[in-house]
């Protein structure tokens, strides 16, 4: 395999070869522009990976760090989807423990889309049994969860997730509500295709950024994960 160069930032293709496949999701036309995702799209999330990497080692040691295993692919299985295109439309790598059951840890990620660039850290898809206990340490610790809380959204992140339809019995202070009222429970930052940092290394340093600010939340969300598991 040959050397992945250093990255260097996306380019205006890779936008375009997103949009232009929203419009085009068929191999036929895929297979003619293949060099082109590969150019503009796989090979610089090859480089992101790389380059984020030792941050990402210092935050947790465990992660998976194999490039090929941190990026997304770009075929759908569509074997038991009812949406039939053979493409994804985006692409995305991740920061995760290797775990069999993985939707109930928590974890990092960054998406291109012809949309928008989207990141963040949480927990995406855990079972019930994980965010009862998520309540609970939050409750427990209300003081110091209120601090990391309050440096993720000084670093520009929000609190997203699957709301429940019927509020849960809760005394806590509304600070706390938008965490505890999910099924699911992650931080999301988004930034425009068109942003400059985009097209630059800028993109990774602030990445490296913004990952370490919310790394504290991400080891609490572990110790759940952990608790939950007993």
């Amino acid at each position: 395999m040959d050397p992945i160069a250093p990255f260097t930032g996306f380019t205006a293709a890779s936008i375009t070869f997103l949009c232009e496949l929203k419009v085009n999701n068929n191999r036929e036309w895929f297979n003619e522009r293949k060099q082109i995702y590969q150019e503009s799209l796989l090979q610089p999330f090859r480089a992101l990976a790389i380059m984020l990497s030792p941050t990402m080692y210092n935050i947790d040691p465990l992660f998976e760090l194999h490039p090929a295993k941190m990026l997304s692919r770009i075929y759908r299985d569509v074997r038991f989807s009812p949406n039939k295109e053979p493409y994804k439309t985006s692409m995305w790598l991740n920061f995760q423990r290797k775990a069999t059951h993985w939707e109930d840890y928590p974890g990092f990620f960054a998406e291109l889309s012809s949309d928008q660039f989207t990141y963040g850290m949480g927990l995406y898809s855990p079972r019930r049994k994980i965010m009862d206990t998520l309540r609970e340490e939050i409750s427990f610790s209300r003081e110091s969860f209120r601090e990391m809380a309050l440096q993720a959204a000084a670093a520009g992140f929000t609190v997203e997730g699957e709301p429940y339809k019927r509020a849960l019995p809760s005394d806590l202070p509304e600070f706390y509500q938008p965490w505890i009222q999910r099924k699911s429970c992650y931080l999301v930052k988004r930034i425009s295709p068109t942003d400059p940092r985009l097209c630059s290394s800028a993109i990774a340093l602030q990445l490296m950024e913004d990952f370490t600010m919310v790394a504290d939340l991400y080891h609490f969300m572990m110790d759940v994960v952990q608790e939950a598991q007993q």
